[in-house]
């Protein structure tokens, strides 16, 4: 199973930007997904969260209202639409794909100026 995130780069604050993971090698559409994210010097932490059809959602706190997951099983490609970009959202973003096993992308950075 292999996943590629993309969608990353430096954005200013109040922007937008929309992250894919596209997924190959296995089935994707049998798996629940997720974003996380890790900032320098703090632990990997869950954004959100997209059951194996779509039909539940779950966010952090920190990005309700303002980001949104999304996936289209056709494609293999979960999705986080993120608006109103804060500073405090910099971070190498990963997607997940639920097992067992659990498989991660390689992480894409986001980079918010203020």
């Amino acid at each position: 199973v292999q996943l590629v995130e993309s969608g990353g780069g430096l954005v200013q604050a109040g922007g937008s930007l929309r992250l894919s993971c596209a997924a190959s090698g296995s089935t994707f559409s049998g798996n629940a997904m997720a974003w996380y994210r890790q900032a320098p010097g703090k632990q990997r932490e869950l954004v959100a969260y997209i059951s194996i059809t779509g039909g539940y959602t779950n966010y952090a706190d920190s990005v309700k209202g303002r980001f949104t997951i999304s996936r289209d099983n056709a494609k293999s490609t979960v999705y986080l639409q993120m608006n109103s970009l804060k500073p405090e959202d910099t971070a190498v973003y990963y997607c997940k794909r639920y097992g067992p096993p659990d498989y991660w992308g390689q992480g894409t950075q986001v980079t918010v100026s203020s």
